[in-house]
């Protein structure tokens, strides 16, 4: 299943022709992962998540350019593959609110769980594995 968020590009996030800046639209695609990956988390009891993801890929493909015009964009997330110690999320953003709304970009990062203690990668606990199956399930 597809987990749909929905993000609000800033006036901040164009560049000089008025389309959202590369390095924005990676922050856009985080923002829109956040409520499920972190929020959602906590909430399910798993408090090490949260605290430690970090982005082992990255991969962005511009179809269109997103012009801000104060309009939130919907974005869909798929969890494409889920590893021992690193799972991978598909985008769609859409230039708009609606699932009718054109793709105009689409992005898959490669994420791994990260422990802030030892300062190096660690595996997903059952338990988190579980979650992100569910997340994406129940979406």
């Amino acid at each position: 299943m597809t987990y749909v968020s929905h993000v609000r590009p800033r006036w901040t996030d164009m560049d000089v022709y008025g389309h959202i800046n590369h390095a924005k639209l990676v922050t856009l695609l985080e923002e829109a992962r956040i409520p499920l990956l972190f929020e959602k988390a906590v909430e399910a009891g798993l408090d090490q998540l949260p605290k430690g993801i970090v982005v082992v890929r990255l991969e962005v493909a511009y179809k269109a350019p997103i012009v801000v015009s104060g309009q939130q964009l919907r974005v869909d997330i798929d969890l494409t593959q889920l590893r021992a110690a690193s799972f991978t999320l598909a985008y769609r953003v859409h230039g708009g609110p609606s699932p009718d709304d054109p793709v105009a970009v689409t992005a898959e990062t490669v994420l791994a769980p990260y422990d802030t203690v030892e300062l190096r990668p660690r595996r997903l606990t059952p338990a988190e594995s579980e979650f992100l199956k569910q997340g994406f399930a129940d979406a």
